[in-house]
């Protein structure tokens, strides 16, 4: 089964960046659809960007509430899965989880969908 280690989260100011990575075990962009999550305290973990294969076509999508700030991507070479944060909010704060789903070549956004999971990395956004 395929490991996944995030890195990269910290402690920063509003309207900062982050950029979170992803390193998996192995090759992953055609074997797999792959996403992130994330978790605040008190919170059920949410949705947060996703990207699948269509063909030799990859494709992203993201929760509203990022969409514009965040970018999702990938180096199949690396086996590494990115997440480009601009523009962070304190309402971003939380754990972020990269996932991977054995369903390939769909638009996977609930946790059911996903069968591997990293350790989490905590953003923490101050205002």
């Amino acid at each position: 089964q395929v490991q996944l280690v995030e890195s990269g989260g910290g402690l920063v100011q509003a309207g900062g960046s982050l950029r979170l990575s992803c390193a998996a075990s192995e090759r992953t962009f055609d074997r797999y659809t792959m996403g992130w999550f994330r978790q605040a305290p008190g919170k059920e973990r949410e949705f947060v960007a996703v990207i699948w294969a269509t063909g030799t076509v990859y494709v992203a999508d993201y929760t509203d509430s990022v969409k514009g700030r965040f970018t999702i991507s990938g180096d199949n070479a690396k086996s590494t899965l990115y997440l480009q944060m601009n523009s962070l909010k304190p309402e971003d704060t939380a754990v972020y989880y990269c996932a991977a789903s054995r369903i390939i070549g769909i638009r996977a956004t609930s946790t059911r969908d996903y069968h591997y999971w990293g350790q989490g990395a905590q953003v923490t956004v101050s205002s």
